[in-house]
């Protein structure tokens, strides 16, 4: 039987029980059994947390950009210091496999909180000039105040890192809301940082939907940044129309993978089965909507069915390549998405559940399905690739637009004009040319349409947390 334990709310440098003493479980996705119980954070809870944040805002936001830079610093160094225990949390309340946390998230943690210290000291605006006689005119780029942050459940600590590395940086207070499934790691890097930060610069708030939308919907915070669901993000503008509030949205994807016929078959397949299957799927950039020419169609069909099979999942992999989904409300979705599936698609792998505890799906990949079918146009989510056939690039580029997102895309093709005039055509926020996924601090992410708007990472990510002051004054009498 698992050690439970409780994840309390972080508020003004200390751990504290929710107003009223609720909580919920937490549920370990690989055993299905309670490992923890979180609070249940209410309107006091979120007012306390803004009151924290506000009143550390006035000092932190006057602290030079070298200051902001060494505490950055200082809380890379203590999450490398600290990383067994924090992947030890996170694994255990995601259920991913410890091994590739350490191999692929944890490079990406330190060096994007790395990326935005020195970011701290290099933002940039318009030179001091006269543009009118006697006058002389200036920019400022100040913090935007206090941020209201609530983070998704498939990368917990990568997405608090992309949410408060930024923010932080350019001078606001931030006060943040974990998916309430994936509490446990959040609150650890939230003790790190109490070591770094003034009280109250980071708070914590537990919680589920009702929590979000008291944060959203609070009068205090100067802006909202969300990474979820294409609903969730809906709500969070909803909530913030009132006051005006500024609204970033990271949200859902659907990514086209178009594979021209000139493209390596093999090399192919091994990039987009690594793309499609990483996280269980769960990622909004996953390469899910594959899109083949006439003539590799079928080999790449066949490729991808044998990478499938051979990625391991479930209780009893020996080397897991991928987890279970995080919680019940995932393996319901997914398994209802391709138990829906027209009778014109085929299932050549997976499909299925592996093992008889915890909600593990095997990795499946499913052909011959057309544009307008739920499993192309729904964000599944999961471990499920879809294979299409297109004749021509023309008909390439509809099929990959002809959905409601806008988010990651990518292009295989050996032919250089051709990989352009795609990266030019794709209506996406990132265009991959022969690889899918990897993201570097130093590139934006962030999409269109129905993905949102505003960028994470890079120093677009970086201005997003700030504001433009424009100052003149009169230089001549």
């Amino acid at each position: 039987m698992q050690e439970t334990r409780v994840f309390r709310n972080f508020i003004g440098g200390a751990f504290v029980d929710s107003a009223d003493g609720r909580t919920q479980s937490v549920i370990d996705p690989a055993t299905e059994e309670v490992h923890g119980h979180v609070a249940v954070s209410g309107r006091s809870d979120v007012d306390a947390a803004m009151k924290a944040a506000r009143s550390a805002f006035a000092d932190w936001s006057r602290r030079t950009p070298a200051q902001r830079q060494r505490a950055l610093l200082g809380i890379a160094d203590d999450i490398e210091r600290n990383a067994d225990e924090l992947l030890r949390i996170e694994c255990a309340n995601t259920g991913k496999p410890t091994a590739v946390a350490h191999a692929e998230e944890l490079p990406m943690i330190l060096e994007q909180t790395r990326f935005f210290a020195g970011a701290a000291r290099v933002l940039e605006g318009r030179a001091a000039a006269e543009y009118l006689p006697g006058l002389t005119s200036w920019v400022r780029r100040e913090p935007v105040g206090v941020c209201a942050q609530i983070t998704p459940w498939n990368y917990p600590i990568l997405m608090a890192v992309w949410k408060f590395a930024p923010a932080l940086a350019a001078g606001n207070a931030v006060v943040l809301k974990p998916a309430e499934t994936t509490p446990a790691s959040t609150l650890y890097l939230a003790e790190l940082m109490a070591e770094h930060l003034p009280a109250g610069v980071f708070n914590v708030v537990c919680g589920g939907r009702d929590a979000g939308a008291a944060l959203a919907a609070h009068s205090e915070p100067d802006m909202v940044s969300v990474t979820g669901s294409v609903r969730a993000g809906k709500n969070v503008a909803e909530a913030a129309v009132d006051d005006v509030k500024r609204v970033h949205l990271e949200l859902g994807g659907k990514a086209p993978v178009v594979v021209f016929d000139d493209a390596d078959v093999q090399r192919a397949a091994q990039g987009i089965a690594e793309a499609a299957f990483f996280n269980a799927g769960q990622d909004c950039t996953a390469a899910t909507r594959v899109l083949a020419g006439p003539e590799v169609h079928d080999a790449l069909v066949e490729a991808l069915t044998e990478r499938a099979r051979a990625t391991e999942t479930g209780p009893q992999a020996a080397e897991p390549f991928y987890g279970p989904l995080n919680n019940a409300d995932q393996p319901a979705h997914v398994r209802g998405v391709v138990d829906r599936l027209p009778e014109h698609a085929t299932v050549h792998t997976g499909g299925c559940r592996v093992g008889e505890r915890g909600y593990f799906y095997a990795p499946t990949v499913v052909s011959g399905l057309e544009q307008g079918d739920e499993a192309v146009q729904t964000e599944i989510f999961g471990p499920v690739l879809t294979v299409q056939r297109f004749n021509t690039e023309d008909e390439a580029v509809a099929m990959a637009n002809g959905v409601e997102y806008g988010l990651a895309s990518s292009v295989w093709t050996a032919d250089h004009g051709r990989a352009l005039r795609m990266s030019r055509d794709l209506d996406f926020g990132c265009v991959w040319i022969n690889t899918h996924i990897p993201l570097v601090g130093e590139m934006p992410h962030g999409g269109f349409k129905h993905s949102g708007h505003g960028k994470d990472l890079s120093m677009y990510g970086l201005e997003d947390y700030t504001r433009v002051k424009h100052v003149m004054s009169q230089i001549e009498d």
